[in-house]
């Protein structure tokens, strides 16, 4: 595995662990703090939580464990994970926008827009491509 490819997929593997971590954290008042959605139920925000740290694991298990032939989730995983999540949220911050203080959107609209480029910077790169 090339250097870039062990830099994107720390990268990647680093923002999924954080997102998740944020999102397990959605019971115990964090939406409200960052001013992001709030939901009735915290079941849907914990779950998505802990697919998404699932997701930052298997990216890390991937960087580290390539050597020794342990398998992860690759970076053609990790591009369609962050294209499609960050294109959806912001056709939601687009189309249905939410009532929310300013920092909500501030916060929304950095990490669509983060995602995005990380997923655009793992096209360019090829790093599919190992």
């Amino acid at each position: 595995m090339g250097k870039k490819n062990e830099i994107l997929l720390s990268i990647d593997g680093i923002i999924n662990l954080l997102l998740g971590f944020v999102l397990l954290l959605f019971p115990f008042g964090i939406a409200k703090f960052i001013g992001i959605p709030e939901s009735e139920s915290s079941f849907y925000p914990t779950i998505l939580g802990a697919v998404i740290f699932g997701i930052g694991l298997s990216l890390i298990i991937e960087r580290y464990g390539y050597k020794s032939q342990i398998r992860g989730l690759g970076l053609a995983g990790a591009i369609t994970i962050n294209l499609f999540g960050s294109f959806i949220l912001i056709v939601w911050l687009i189309i249905d926008p939410f009532n929310i203080p300013l920092r909500g959107y501030i916060i929304l609209w950095s990490l669509a827009l983060l995602v995005l480029v990380v997923g655009i910077t793992e096209i360019i790169a090829k790093s599919w491509r190992y």
